[in-house]
């Protein structure tokens, strides 16, 4: 079966720049990855080559001292965790400042493997007391992440896409996921969409583009994108107007599961995503 395409499955808005880190390229054998920013350096090393690399390590330094040398591994993917390279061009390591005014962290893309499956970010936050970083692991599942410039002082979040949408109303491909955006501080990360209103509208713009023009040709299949739709609409406290949404496609009969009757279209979806909705906080 088709898809159309404006069906995105993760939508990561506009490209903002952010320093890219040095990379040298990897021989056959062994790779070295290294960013910097301020007095901070961060290398990130492996053998092999993906999808059979090993041996990961992570070091800081900072003024040339070098205060973390580890192996690394994660709860997810414990000693066998990939470096999360499947991009051409994608940055493994990043040097940056995740809270406001705060020391530079250091942030490294990791892969756990499997299919759709999985993201992990871990966060290397700097500890003044003990002069050493410690580490803070987030799975974003298989929308993945990306460093962005959004916080006043200059520091980043991570922006992202809901992943428990996936197969919540139909099947991976004709899912759609609504943007979530994460904050890291206080040693933990936080999800901060509702701060970023223009951002949710443009996804929400992107996301009813792709319905309208899927409903307009008879796509069999447009409850995944209804859904992220409505979420977003949802986050922006326009609950009347989705209500109001899905009452005209449901007449219309625009409201369509090409798996039904396991995953319904029609008004067992329109009960099913209020439901969802409320369970995951997107409506009271």
């Amino acid at each position: 079966m088709s898809r159309p395409p404006t069906l995105i499955r993760t939508v990561l808005i506009a490209v903002m720049v952010f320093s890219s880190p040095a990379v040298v390229a990897p021989s056959a054998s062994a790779a070295t990855i290294s960013a910097t920013s301020g007095d901070v350096k961060a290398t990130f090393t492996y053998t092999g080559t993906f999808p059979q690399s090993r041996n990961p390590r992570l070091t800081i330094s900072r003024a040339g001292k070098v205060v973390n040398d580890v192996a690394v591994t994660s709860k997810w993917c414990g000693h066998q965790c990939w470096p999360d390279s499947v991009s051409p061009g994608h940055s493994l390591v990043h040097v940056v400042r995740l809270r406001q005014h705060g020391p530079l962290d250091v942030v490294l893309d990791l892969y756990s493997g499997g299919a759709h499956c999985c993201t992990i970010e871990q966060v290397f936050s700097y500890d003044a007391t003990s002069e050493t970083y410690k580490k803070f692991e987030y799975n974003f599942g298989d929308p993945g992440t990306k460093l962005i410039p959004l916080e006043k002082g200059g520091s980043d979040v991570f922006l992202s896409a809901d992943d428990s949408f996936a197969y919540a109303f139909t099947d991976f491909a004709a899912s759609a996921m609504p943007i979530e955006i994460l904050s890291f501080s206080d040693d933990a990360f936080h999800k901060v969409t509702t701060s970023y209103p223009q951002l949710i509208a443009k996804d929400a713009t992107q996301w009813r583009s792709a319905f309208d023009g899927a409903a307009s040709s008879h796509y069999q299949d447009t409850v995944g994108l209804a859904a992220a739709w409505a979420a977003d609409e949802d986050m922006l406290g326009h609950v009347n107007a989705v209500q109001k949404f899905l009452q005209l496609e449901l007449r219309a009969g625009h409201l369509n599961s090409a798996l039904s009757p396991i995953q319904p279209g029609g008004r067992k979806f329109v009960v099913a995503l209020q439901k969802f909705l409320r369970q995951h906080d997107y409506a009271q």
